[in-house]
């Protein structure tokens, strides 16, 4: 028997519409636009406004401030992966001229190359671009604030480089490079660097007073790569489908997945939020959030993706301050998660094309030392090893094409696992980064480092 629910519940849509009728009341917003999207598809959306008969539609514009250094993230691994560039080059490697060349490219990624928050005065989001027009007026005179690579230290400067360096190797400019090779085969039709119609207008509400008045929305120049983009709920809800999976058109899965590693440690009183390469990192409500939050004068935005629940959430609104967008984007994803809990996939038997005999004889227990783990075959001839019981280290690995198997995350993340044979040809023990794993306990015959006590296992 199977099942379609392509359709969000009614008592979800409703339960979802509430939680942006409070945060536009609550947050006192001129407007407030959400949406969710589920296994890649958009299937709600919702909007409020303080006008009747005026309330936002899914291809109304607002701006979307820092989550355009997710796109221009995208630009960057494009590069990676056509072999322009590596992560580890130095920034002047690709980029001269800079007085900050030795900071590389992965910590510009990950905000962690030690650079200032923000330029020089004038405040950078309320004047036009025309007031630094190259990296020196972006950078200053002491563009430094911490040793590169020691810690997270968010850095809109460090986007503008990236941008630059795109620049620089595509050989043309960054919003040309974005549309050709993200927008367009993405299908983002109203994600562009100024407002098209129709679009809202950017307010500041009066913290003591129901009064608003028009933010300016200037055009950022040099500094564009950093927080230029308007945006759509309904492109951006694509744009979460394609960060929670890859498209091949774009970006390969795998190079996404890697966006999403954690770059860096946290900065002190961060909690449990961390960045990846483009990506801000949360861990909320038992699960993990990617995505990015937005601010220029008049706008507040949110992109967060659940890659477990196959689940992205926008929420947009044209208020300087005070709607809590990051968090309303947050409960939408629980609010769908927990009322329409994901399916799991049905269980299938492995193709006959990746089970051997040999592969099957390597399953179930070992013993390293005394803590019991079972061995288990995945698909792809991919194997996961994890404690049969307390706590231990859990791991998936995946098979390597001259044997073995290579971790992919936890503890064992970039270590090999292979078995090692006897004269024989038959298994004496596995080796994972030089622990041995033996099919007993301290067995007597067993390569075990340092040898097995002659007497034996005794008692008291």
């Amino acid at each position: 028997m199977t099942s379609s629910f392509e359709a969000l519940l009614p008592s979800t849509e409703r339960a979802l519409l509430h939680r942006v009728a409070v945060a536009q009341t609550e947050g006192r917003s001129p407007s407030f636009a959400a949406g969710v999207v589920r296994e890649g598809e958009t299937v709600w959306f919702g909007s409020r406004s303080c006008v009747d008969g005026h309330a936002p539609e899914a291809d109304t514009q607002y701006r979307i401030g820092s989550i355009t250094k997710v796109f221009t993230a995208v630009l960057v691994m494009r590069l990676r992966d056509e072999g322009l560039l590596s992560l580890d080059d130095p920034l002047e490697k690709h980029l001269k001229g800079t007085g900050v060349g030795e900071v590389t490219i992965a910590q510009l990624l990950g905000h962690s190359a030690g650079l200032a928050a923000e330029t020089p005065s004038p405040w950078w989001e309320r004047t036009p671009g025309t007031v630094r027009p190259e990296l020196a007026d972006v950078l200053g005179e002491q563009p430094r604030r911490h040793p590169a690579g020691r810690l997270h230290h968010y850095s809109n400067p460090g986007y503008t480089l990236l941008g630059s360096l795109v620049e620089a190797l595509r050989g043309v400019s960054w919003e040309e490079a974005l549309r050709t090779e993200i927008l367009e085969p993405l299908g983002l039709r109203r994600t562009t660097a100024r407002p098209v119609a129709p679009h809202a207008g950017g307010f500041a509400v009066h913290p003591w007073a129901d009064v608003m008045l028009p933010e300016p929305a200037q055009d950022l120049g040099i500094m564009a790569p950093a927080g230029q983009l308007w945006s759509t709920v309904g492109d951006l809800c694509r744009f979460g489908a394609f960060l929670a999976e890859g498209d091949g058109r774009v970006l390969a899965r795998a190079s996404v997945e890697e966006m999403r590693v954690p770059a860096a440690p946290p900065a002190a009183g961060d909690g449990e939020s961390g960045y990846g390469l483009g990506l801000q990192l949360l861990r909320k409500d038992g699960r993990t959030l990617v995505g990015h939050t937005g601010s220029l004068p008049g706008f507040v935005a949110c992109l967060w993706v659940s890659v477990e629940d196959g689940l992205a959430a926008v929420a947009l609104a044209n208020a300087t301050s005070g709607p809590l967008t990051a968090l309303v984007a947050a409960d939408l994803v629980r609010i769908v998660a927990e009322a329409e809990p994901r399916l799991p996939e049905p269980w299938r038997p492995l193709p006959e094309a990746e089970v051997d005999e040999e592969l099957l004889a390597l399953t179930g227990p070992w013993y390293w030392g005394t803590y019991a783990y079972g061995l288990r075959v995945g698909a792809g001839r991919g194997v996961t090893l994890e404690p049969l019981r307390g706590v231990g280290r859990r791991a998936t690995f995946r098979a390597l094409p001259e044997g073995g198997w290579i971790g992919l995350d936890g503890y064992y993340a970039g270590e090999t696992l292979r078995a090692v044979r006897r004269p024989d040809g038959s298994v004496s023990h596995l080796d994972l980064g030089s622990f041995v794993f033996t099919r007993e306990p301290y067995g007597p015959e067993d390569a075990v480092p340092g040898g097995v006590d002659e007497a034996g296992w005794r008692g008291l």
